[in-house]
């Protein structure tokens, strides 16, 4: 890998920027509640623990009170692990699932929890360790810096804003591009200040790097794994097999781009 500085960074939020493990099990918990008709709303001891463990297998919102209700169901670990994009369909058929809907009770427990308490909802979001610093760093050295994530765009505005992180909302991808990844580094190619940009993308989920690396449009984008994020060993071992992908830790990434390696 070259040594260079991006002249673009691209970063996913969740499990790059942001841990929200805290607040993804709560909102799944009370999505889980209302779509399930819980008559007790005290989650079962451990349940959220599991759910932490699980965390790798979720692609979209929708599917977190889905994971709660096949761990309620005595789905084991290692099988939803192993297997979850098949056990989701299975769930969604045999109870009569529409993903939409759940999306919806989804983006509705949070709006309601937001605008009764923006700061306890805020709260449940950690930043990692040396991040915020860095991202600070990243905008005053005159790397173009760009969020390109699933999670809505005025949360990620929302948690930025309280870490002291001001990025403008044009520079930030979310839910509402509705898009994949690979066709949003795309078009920022495309669109970079910089005649020939180098972009780097830094991901936390194996899949999604999976799809870019072998799009030939996108081979001088360089990928990056985020081995503190939501993936497991197992994602971890094949990106290190893996000539396109470069497995990165937490440290590296608090250091200048250039040690990146």
């Amino acid at each position: 890998m070259t040594q260079k500085q991006p002249t673009l960074l691209a970063l996913d939020f969740d499990g790059v920027i942001c841990d929200g493990l805290l607040e993804y099990f709560e909102t799944a918990w009370r999505a889980y509640c209302r779509i399930w008709l819980a008559g007790d709303k005290t989650p079962p001891e451990g349940l959220a623990e599991i759910f932490y463990r699980l965390r790798p297998v979720v692609e979209t919102g929708w599917e977190m009170p889905c994971v709660l209700r096949s761990i309620l169901q005595g789905m084991p670990e290692a099988e939803i692990l192993r297997n979850w994009s098949a056990i989701c369909l299975d769930l969604v058929q045999t109870e009569g699932l529409v993903p939409v809907e759940v999306e919806q009770v989804v983006d509705r427990v949070r709006d309601e929890w937001i605008t009764l308490d923006l700061a306890g909802w805020l709260s449940l979001h950690r930043f990692y360790p040396g991040v915020t610093l860095q991202l600070q760093r990243i905008i005053t050295e005159g790397i173009e810096l760009f969020i390109v994530t699933t999670k809505e765009d005025r949360f990620v505005q929302q948690l930025l804003a309280q870490a002291g992180v001001n990025l403008s909302a044009s520079r930030i991808f979310g839910k509402s591009v509705r898009q994949p990844k690979a066709q949003t580094l795309r078009q920022l190619q495309q669109s970079a200040a910089a005649s020939e940009p180098l972009i780097w993308f830094v991901e936390d989920r194996l899949k999604t790097l999976q799809t870019i690396a072998p799009q030939v449009d996108l081979q001088n984008v360089e990928l990056f794994l985020a081995d503190w994020g939501y993936n497991t060993a197992g994602d971890r071992a094949v990106a290190q097999q893996d000539e396109r992908i470069h497995l990165l830790t937490l440290e590296q990434f608090t250091q200048p781009p250039e040690q990146w390696s």
